[in-house]
């Protein structure tokens, strides 16, 4: 049977379940709703996209998106060289940003340990975390996930912390096992922030 649709709205649909969570059916329904009653939003989309695709890149200190060489958190000089939150994903800082006063640095790692994945310390950029421990960091902050990739992945960054003298401490109360930090509200995580505790005392 031939398709349905033409080429253009078939290939619209494949590309919008790129997105996390959009199935078949969902991206369809984006796809017609786009069409149908937003077209402007449809263009803004398409050209906010493009400029995305082309001019974002990992900032060089924490690898969190960044227009330039350092994102904006980088560049603030406001911002304490001695406490670095290490968390999996750029979510995750705009969640603690939220949740908490924090004012210290950050580092991306965007992902977690995962050896059958292919996901070891070099593509988690280990070697740009070292070289940061060398530096004014006086406490890694572990912020992973609470799944068993995250805590394999604060035990890596904690050994790595030692090993240079910097304490590491692990985010604590109130992070359910097994989840992500982007989806826990901005009380528990204040407080799961605010009570953390050393790497090795978990």
């Amino acid at each position: 049977m031939a398709d349905l649709f033409p080429p253009a709205l078939n290939e619209l649909i494949r590309s919008l379940q790129a997105l996390p969570g959009v199935g078949p059916k969902s991206a369809q329904r984006a796809a017609f709703h786009l069409l149908e009653r937003d077209r402007e939003g449809m263009r803004r989309l398409a050209d906010s996209l493009l400029v995305a695709a082309s001019g974002m890149q990992h900032c060089k200190q924490c690898r969190m998106f960044a227009a330039d060489e350092l994102c904006t958190l980088c560049a603030d000089p406001g911002r304490s060289e001695r406490e670095l939150v290490v968390v999996e994903s750029p979510a995750d800082v705009a969640a603690i940003e939220s949740a908490t006063s924090f004012q210290g640095r950050y580092f991306v790692l965007m992902g977690r340990l995962s050896p059958l994945d292919g996901i070891g310390p070099e593509q988690l950029g280990g070697p740009i975390l070292e070289a940061r421990l060398e530096g004014e960091v006086q406490e890694v902050i572990v912020a992973t996930g609470a799944t068993v990739e995250g805590e394999a992945t604060a035990h890596w960054i904690g050994e790595m912390a030692r090993h240079h003298g910097v304490r590491a401490s692990r985010i604590a109360h109130g992070v359910p096992v097994g989840g992500d930090l982007e989806y826990v509200d901005g009380n528990t995580l204040a407080r799961a922030f605010a009570g953390r505790r050393g790497v090795d005392e978990i």
